[in-house]
């Protein structure tokens, strides 16, 4: 029998507050960028974003989307949600293609610089008239890496507009540093664990709308969040976070990340293989 792959393993927030992690905002320094212009990266390290940027035709995003349509309808039968899609480049082989795919990649490239890692793909699906929402938070309250040398690509399967909930972010906050959050309550219906009180004390809210095969890049310690799905219209997005070949990762988290560019001289990122099926279990 084959053994499938062993996923990394996720902090507790107890083992997160015991942790040494440079949790400081480390801004681009590319100076000659390929895609992005210069004023896209002063914008990303003033604001702690970009966005609007096309990626996939109209054409290409509905192939891929028929694909993720098809994912998705495998995981609710087997009684998942629509949020439990994660370490999906590890489970799916087109998955993989798009975390390595040239398009994307030369956008981060522009960011972190040539060598770059891409450890972490997850689905965040709202399904219509989803009441869920995504609390205020820093993605880097999360993550057992270190240092902050991490941005998050958030690919638009869907188009995503206020309506049906797109993610919001408060521009300026990643230079705050890490900040104070809260356990959520069950009565925030929160799709994750923590809040950040007055997260607009911290700058200026913008909702990130997005066309169908756009997308938006954002550091780890930008505050960000989304409100409920009330429409009758779903709103997915891929989440594709990457890194450079310096940061380090706990409790396996190092094992998922392929070295894209550049050199990992100590060997650290696990580089695993695309995966043969499209499919998991098929």
């Amino acid at each position: 029998m084959s053994i499938g792959p062993q996923f990394k393993t996720y902090p507790t927030q107890d083992q997160l507050a015991h942790m040494d992690r440079d949790l400081t905002f480390h801004p681009s320094t590319v100076v000659n960028p390929k895609v992005l212009t210069s004023a896209q990266i002063a914008h990303f390290n003033s604001q702690g974003y970009v966005n609007g940027i096309r990626v996939f035709s109209p054409e290409e995003i509905a192939e891929t989307r028929a694909f993720i349509d098809a994912i998705i309808g495998r995981v609710l039968a087997q009684g998942g949600s629509s949020y439990s899609m994660k370490h999906a480049h590890m489970k799916y082989g087109r998955v993989w293609d798009l975390i390595t795919n040239p398009r994307i990649t030369a956008l981060v490239k522009d960011l972190l610089g040539e060598a770059v890692v891409g450890w972490g793909a997850h689905f965040f699906c709202k399904l219509p008239g989803d009441g869920k929402i995504v609390a205020w938070h820093q993605d880097a309250s999360y993550w057992p890496l270190t240092p902050s040398k991490t941005l998050t690509l958030w690919l638009a399967i869907d188009d995503a507009d206020v309506e049906n909930g797109c993610m919001k972010f408060v521009a300026g906050s990643h230079l705050e540093g890490h900040l104070t959050y809260r356990r959520s309550s069950a009565e925030e219906d929160n799709v994750l664990d923590q809040t950040v009180e007055n997260a607009e004390q911290y700058g200026t809210v913008v909702y990130n709308e997005l066309k169908a095969g756009e997308a938006s890049i954002h550091s780890d310690l930008l505050l960000h969040s989304s409100e409920a799905n009330h429409s009758k219209r779903r709103r997915c997005g891929l989440t594709l976070r990457y890194c450079t070949p310096d940061v380090r990762g706990t409790l396996g988290w190092n094992n998922e990340g392929i070295l894209i560019s550049g050199s990992d001289p100590e060997g650290h990122w696990g580089n695993p293989p695309r995966p043969v099926r499209d499919y998991e279990g098929i």
